[in-house]
């Protein structure tokens, strides 16, 4: 992962409300790393998203798509939610 490639997606992580910054913020430094190629695309989807429903699927009011799952829970069981 080039330096470049993490600055781009530390800006799109940042979401504008210190909640959902935070938690996005935490799995990409904590995890982004060591994630395969597939867990890498699906959290660069997961930017893609709007805040109503990533805030929605981290606080469990709804599923979120497959995609995302494993990443939503692993932030989920971080911030204990």
């Amino acid at each position: 992962m080039s330096d470049a490639e993490l600055a781009r997606l530390r800006w799109r992580a940042r979401r504008g409300t210190r909640e959902l910054d935070r938690m996005i913020g935490w799995w990409l430094e904590a995890r982004y790393a060591q994630a395969d190629a597939t867990t890498r695309a699906a959290f660069a989807g997961l930017l893609e998203q709007i805040d109503p429903d990533l805030w929605d699927w981290l606080i469990a009011q709804h599923e979120p798509p497959p995609a995302f799952a494993a990443i939503i829970d692993e932030i989920r069981a971080h911030h204990c939610l």
